[in-house]
């Protein structure tokens, strides 16, 4: 996996859990699961490129 990706997948993380932060401070329920969502996705991402690599090991 690129670091690219995994940076990317890291910055969607930790946008997301400010975004469910802001959400619990404002009592915004709609920003806490924007916040959840932004980090499952972000969750899916390193488990999509954690095999991209288990892959690549295997083959070299």
């Amino acid at each position: 996996m690129s670091i690219e990706d995994r940076v990317k997948a890291t910055a969607k993380n930790v946008e997301g859990k400010v975004q469910e932060a802001v959400g619990e401070v404002t009592g915004n329920p709609q920003d806490k699961v924007e916040g959840r969502d932004k980090q499952a996705e972000a969750q899916v991402q390193h488990s999509v490129e954690n095999v991209k690599d288990n892959i690549k090991k295997a083959i070299d």
